[in-house]
C-alpha cells in the first residue's frame, strides 16, 4: 500500500517545499500539498499525477467542472474545496494593488489579475473593471457570459451598470476561448459601441483587454479604441 510518510523525509511534497521553497516542487508535487491527502490504497501523489494526467496541466485542473474533478478517484467535494478556495487566493491577492494603485497605470498588475480570473475559460466571458476617479478599482463584473466563441454584449446593461457602482472609468475585458487574443472586427465594432454609449454619461473607457492563452492584448496599445 502507498503511502507518502514512508518516503525518505526530502522526497515528501510538504517536507520538500518546507526545506527548498515551492519553486523547487514539480506540478504534480504542489497538487499534492493543495490536496493534503490521498486515500487508502492511493498516495496523494498518484492522486495528483492521475489529475495531471486527466486533465492536461494544472490550468486544465483549475478549469474543470466540479464534476469532472470528482470523477477522479480518490478525489471528492472537500477537494474540489480547497483547490477552488487557493484559485480565489490568488485572484485577490492579484485585486490587492488595483485597489490602491490607479490601474490605468499599472497595466502589468491588470494583466495578472484578468488572466487569473479569465485565461483557461471553455466559454467567453465579458467584463469590465469598474473604476473611481482615480482609476483606482472599485469592482470587476463579469457581465455576459456566452458560447465556446461568442457571447452578446449589449453597451445598454453596462451603462445601467456603470450607473450603480458609480464609476467613474471602466476597462473592458473578455476572453477568447480558442486562445488567440487577436482583436476581431466585431471586437473593435463593440469597442467603440461601448466608448460612444459611455461618453453619453461622461464615462471614460480606458482600454480593452483581450484574454488567450499566452498572451493578453491591449486594444488601447493597438489604437484600436
Amino acid at each position: 500500500m502507498e503511502n507518502v510518510k514512508s518516503w525518505p523525509l526530502l522526497e515528501r511534497p510538504r517536507e520538500k517545499l518546507l526545506h527548498f521553497g515551492p519553486a523547487g516542487l514539480s506540478d504534480a508535487e504542489l497538487l499534492a500539498v493543495l490536496l493534503g491527502s490521498g486515500m487508502v490504497g492511493r498516495c496523494v501523489m498518484t492522486v495528483a499525477r492521475e489529475l495531471l494526467q486527466r486533465f492536461g496541466s494544472l490550468g486544465g485542473i483549475a478549469k474543470a467542472s466540479k464534476q469532472e474533478f470528482c470523477a477522479v478517484h480518490g478525489i471528492g467535494e472537500v477537494k474540489y474545496a480547497q483547490l477552488q478556495s487557493a484559485l480565489e487566493v490568488t485572484r485577490r491577492v492579484l485585486e490587492e494593488p488595483l485597489r490602491r494603485q490607479s490601474a490605468f497605470h499599472h497595466v502589468n498588475d491588470v494583466t495578472r489579475y484578468i488572466q487569473a480570473h479569465l485565461k483557461n475559460q471553455e466559454k467567453e466571458h465579458f467584463g469590465m473593471l469598474l473604476l473611481d476617479s482615480q482609476h483606482q478599482l472599485i469592482v470587476f463584473r463579469i457581465m455576459f457570459t456566452g458560447t465556446i466563441n461568442s457571447a452578446a454584449v449589449y453597451p445598454r446593461e453596462l451603462v445601467k451598470q456603470v450607473l450603480a457602482d458609480n464609476a467613474a472609468a471602466i476597462i473592458l475585458v473578455h476572453n477568447h476561448p480558442s486562445g488567440v487574443p487577436e482583436p476581431s472586427q466585431a471586437d473593435i465594432s463593440l469597442t467603440r459601441d461601448v466608448v460612444s454609449a459611455m461618453a453619453l454619461i461622461d464615462v471614460s473607457v480606458l482600454d480593452h483587454f483581450i484574454v488567450g492563452d499566452t498572451k493578453t492584448v491591449s486594444m488601447a496599445q493597438r489604437g484600436l479604441l
